[in-house]
C-alpha cells in the first residue's frame, strides 16, 4: 500500500511542477493538477490543504536539497559546490519557468512571499552563511566579511542569466561566479 500511495504521490508532484511551469501558479487549480496527475482531487486534499501548501510543499521539496552543502576543509570547492547548487536547480527547465513566476505572485500575495522566503530562502542562505562561518573559524574570510552580500552573490548572477535572459551558463561562466564570489569573500584562488 505505501508503494502506491508514494507512486501516487511522486505522480502528483510531477504533475503539480508541470502544472507550475505550464499554466503558472494564479492559473494553477487543484482539478487541473488532479486531471494532469490522472488522480482525484481527493489525493490532493489529503496531502495539502490547499493550493498554496501544495506548491510551497512540492517546490520545497525540490529547491532546498539542491542547496545541501556540507562545509568542508576547502572554501574554493565549498564555493564552487553552492555555485553549482544554484545552477543545478535552476537549469532544470521547469523551476526556470516556476521561480519567477512564484516571485511575481509573491509581490502581490505576502502569506506566499513570507512562505517562500521562510521554506526555501532562509533554507537555502543558510547552508552558504554555514561554508562562510566555516572559513571565518578557520581564518581564511574576515568576520566582518558582508555575508549577505556574498550569499547574493552567489545566486544573483545565476538566476539572472538563467530566468531573467535566459540562457545557458556553462562551465566559464559558473568559474567567473566563483571568481567573484571569492573576490567578495577577499580570498582568491
Amino acid at each position: 500500500m505505501t508503494n502506491l500511495r508514494s507512486r501516487v504521490t511522486d505522480g502528483i508532484v510531477e504533475a503539480v511542477l508541470d502544472e507550475l511551469a505550464e499554466v503558472g501558479f494564479g492559473r494553477l487549480s487543484m482539478d487541473g493538477v488532479a486531471r494532469r496527475a490522472r488522480a482525484g482531487k481527493a489525493a490532493l486534499y489529503r496531502r495539502w490543504p490547499s493550493k498554496q501548501e501544495m506548491v510551497l510543499d512540492v517546490v520545497t521539496g525540490l529547491s532546498v536539497p539542491a542547496a545541501a552543502t556540507v562545509p568542508s576543509d576547502d572554501l574554493v570547492a565549498d564555493v564552487t559546490a553552492l555555485v553549482a547548487g544554484v545552477d543545478d536547480w535552476l537549469s532544470d527547465p521547469r523551476m526556470a519557468r516556476v521561480l519567477p513566476d512564484l516571485l511575481a505572485e509573491a509581490l502581490r500575495n505576502p502569506a506566499l512571499a513570507a512562505a517562500l522566503t521562510d521554506r526555501i530562502g532562509v533554507a537555502r542562505r543558510s547552508y552558504g552563511q554555514a561554508v562562510i562561518d566555516t572559513a571565518i573559524a578557520r581564518g581564511e574570510v574576515a568576520a566582518d566579511v558582508d555575508s549577505e552580500y556574498v550569499l547574493d552573490l552567489i545566486a544573483a548572477p545565476v538566476f539572472w542569466r538563467i530566468c531573467g535572459r535566459r540562457e545557458q551558463t556553462g562551465p566559464a561562466y559558473l568559474d567567473r561566479v566563483v571568481d567573484s564570489v571569492l573576490h567578495a569573500l577577499g580570498c582568491e584562488r
